[in-house]
């Protein structure tokens, strides 16, 4: 009989790549998901079952435990929940513990939980903790439980490459804490994959943790420098100060980076400690993959050939930015009752609909935002210093965007593909905030129409409407009228070509 595994963490950077392997492989895949309309494009969606609840209800993890053979835990709380103002780590546990109750209820042969490598020392940070919580909580269950402490994932759309990536990138000297120096293990994405679907197999009753770590033990420093020598940049010099905090180090990562301030911590935090592995025990139970580990340079050259054709499976971005809103946009009826801005723009266009498509499906990121772009900027370097994700988190792919990709500092929340597409903010805004693209047929052409919306939170949200309605003037006006002449020009091009 086909084993089925429950996947816990499916819309994630892990996760959303482990299901389709898990599939191939021939398990039956079930998930669960707050939103399930995260998966609507996601290729391997139709192939799963798919249960809506949160594993803070126990009773939606009992519905998704029910009948799994094997249940992965692949879900980590990086900051505040936006649900309740408890702190993420008391979250974590009562998650980790309704996860056991279920899995036990159920009858779940075994849990299978990616955690992070550290060092067996008092004083670690909140984050590593938490996680070094949530899985002697799961050891603890009757249910057999395989802790995979993984070093730094090295891949693709991996915060810590991104991190790594864009701090080289762009400073040509890098100032950083005196623990750059501390000892890493990298480890590439595909073998951690690896050893996810080989724990699978463990002997039935084994419960215990494994370390995993690719094959090069490196210096932070000597991390960022070996990616500087794959992307063909120059040496970065490194200064080490012992004075600069975690804290600081975290604020200086949010500016300089893609990662928001909620992110940036826990992943300064992990690079206090050396953390390498201290064992390799899971060679045992588990073949080394393929021809040998990845070593860490072979990682980069992998990852950013995969960055140079937009192939990036899944990415750090998928993940909703902490304290952003999950709820989708309430239907015009219920709207009633409520104090709502908008600014609603239209604008004919020589091009025919699916002209104009292809200029609203490729905004954002390389192509910018076709009005004003000095003001984008300045609204994503603000967003950047209150913590927010900022303009620089771009997009996926150059021209194809799929329900729940991350579009700069906005979320695709739908997309009608040759019709609608709606975003939803992810900016620090004192309120709710939507962006709405359409391209109609029309007379002669198309009709472009585009619709802000906004829901102030309290006088705050009234206010900041009425200090940005000057520049939305400018903006949305200039951005319908671009947006409409951009599709214009390529049927003038065409008409060239011809």
């Amino acid at each position: 009989m086909t084993a089925t595994a429950l996947v816990l963490g499916s819309t994630g950077y892990i996760g959303g790549r482990l299901v389709p392997r898990l599939l191939d492989a021939g398990y039956n895949v079930r998930v669960l998901v707050r939103s399930p309309s995260k998966l609507t494009d996601v290729p391997w969606g139709p192939r799963v079952d798919i249960i809506q609840g949160d594993l803070e209800d126990p009773s939606s993890m009992r519905t998704a435990a029910a009948g799994a053979d094997i249940l992965y835990y692949l879900v980590h709380s990086m900051g505040s929940s936006s649900k309740s103002h408890q702190q993420f780590d008391e979250i974590e546990r009562r998650c980790a513990a309704n996860v056991a109750a279920a899995a036990s209820d159920a009858g779940v042969n075994r849990i299978v939980y990616l955690s992070g490598l550290h060092p067996s020392v008092t004083g670690l940070s909140r984050h590593l903790r938490s996680r070094v919580d949530v899985g002697e909580i799961l050891l603890a269950s009757s249910v057999p439980t395989a802790v995979l402490q993984a070093g730094v994932v090295i891949g693709s759309g991996s915060a810590s490459f991104e991190m790594i990536r864009q701090l080289t990138e762009v400073l040509p000297v890098m100032v950083a804490p005196r623990w750059v120096r501390n000892r890493v293990q990298p480890i590439a994405v595909r073998d951690v994959l690896h050893y996810l679907l080989g724990a699978a197999g463990l002997p039935a009753g084994l419960n215990r943790t494994f370390d995993i770590g690719g094959p090069d033990v490196l210096r932070y420093d000597q991390v960022m420098n070996g990616y500087a020598a794959e992307a063909g940049l120059p040496h970065r010099p490194v200064l080490a100060l012992p004075v600069l905090t975690p804290w600081l180090a975290s604020q200086w990562v949010n500016l300089v980076t893609p990662i928001p301030r909620s992110l940036a911590v826990p992943l300064i935090g992990s690079l206090l400690y050396d953390c390498i592995v201290q064992e390799q025990d899971i060679h045992s139970y588990v073949p080394l993959p393929g021809p040998g580990p990845t070593g860490y340079r072979q990682a980069v050259r992998l990852a950013l050939a995969k960055l140079a054709v937009g192939d990036v499976e899944t990415s750090w971005q998928d993940a909703s930015v902490l304290g952003a809103p999950s709820d989708p946009m309430p239907s015009d009826p219920q709207w009633a009752g409520q104090r709502i801005y908008h600014d609603t723009r239209q604008q004919h266009t020589q091009a025919d609909r699916e002209q104009l498509w292809q200029v609203i499906e490729g905004i954002g990121g390389d192509n910018g935002w076709y009005s004003f772009p000095l003001a984008w900027a300045i609204r994503g370097w603000m967003d950047k210093l209150v913590g927010g994700v900022g303009l620089r988190r771009g997009r996926r792919h150059p021209k194809q965007l799929n329900t729940g990709d991350a579009l700069d500092f906005w979320r695709v929340e739908k997309i009608d593909r040759g019709h609608l597409l709606r975003l939803r903010a992810e900016m620090k805004v004192p309120g709710l905030a939507w962006l709405e693209m359409q391209a109609k047929d029309d007379d002669g052409g198309s009709l472009y129409v585009q619709r802000a919306l906004f829901f102030p939170r309290g006088l705050g949200g009234r206010l900041y409407w009425l200090a940005v309605l000057p520049f939305h003037g400018v903006i949305f006006k200039g951005m319908a009228h671009r947006i409409s002449e951009a599709a214009a020009s390529t049927t003038t091009n065409r008409k060239d070509i011809k």
